[in-house]
């Protein structure tokens, strides 16, 4: 309501690589930053009319105790069919912890410099993976729709124009 009543303001949601490509292993995590991800687009729509925006902030992988033994649980009932995927993610995590490449400290420079910017993104990804993994993720989506176009082009009625613009 505030800033409804001001015509100003800024949303900032934190959200997560794993917000729009998700590992093995995560895929209950990541659905979560999947939904602030679409949450954070439909409030940018809704609220731009207003002077008032969101972005949703997406970091990589970040030197914090995000991956340590108090906020990281691994379950103890481990299945051999996933030794190949979910499995990598365990074993992955475990020496990753203390090595992550995102410095917290930039981290908190940039989500500053975002606070007081007059035109901010929706997304913002932090760190050169995230990077990596949007440009990954990118190319293989125009991969998909390449294949599948006449699939996807091919579920319409005949002679009708496209109803979302």
């Amino acid at each position: 309501p505030y800033f409804r009543q001001q015509r100003s303001g800024h949303i900032i949601n934190i959200s997560s690589v794993l917000g729009f490509a998700t590992w093995a292993g995560l895929g209950i995590y990541g659905s979560t930053k999947f939904a602030v991800e679409g949450i954070t687009e439909g409030l940018a729509l809704e609220l731009a009319s207003l002077g008032i925006y969101a972005t949703a902030v997406e970091p990589g992988l970040f030197r914090t105790n995000f991956l340590d033994e108090s906020s990281y649980f691994e379950s103890k009932n481990v299945i051999a069919d996933y030794d190949d995927t979910v499995g990598q993610l365990r074993a992955n995590a475990k020496h990753l912890h203390g090595t992550q490449p995102g410095d917290p400290a930039k981290l908190g420079q940039a989500l500053v410099k975002l606070a007081y910017t007059e035109n901010p993104p929706v997304h913002l990804m932090l760190g050169k993976d995230t990077l990596a993994a949007y440009k990954q993720k990118a190319a293989q989506r125009e991969s998909e729709i390449e294949v599948w176009e006449a699939v996807t082009t091919g579920t319409d009625f005949e002679k009708v124009e496209a109803a979302v613009a």
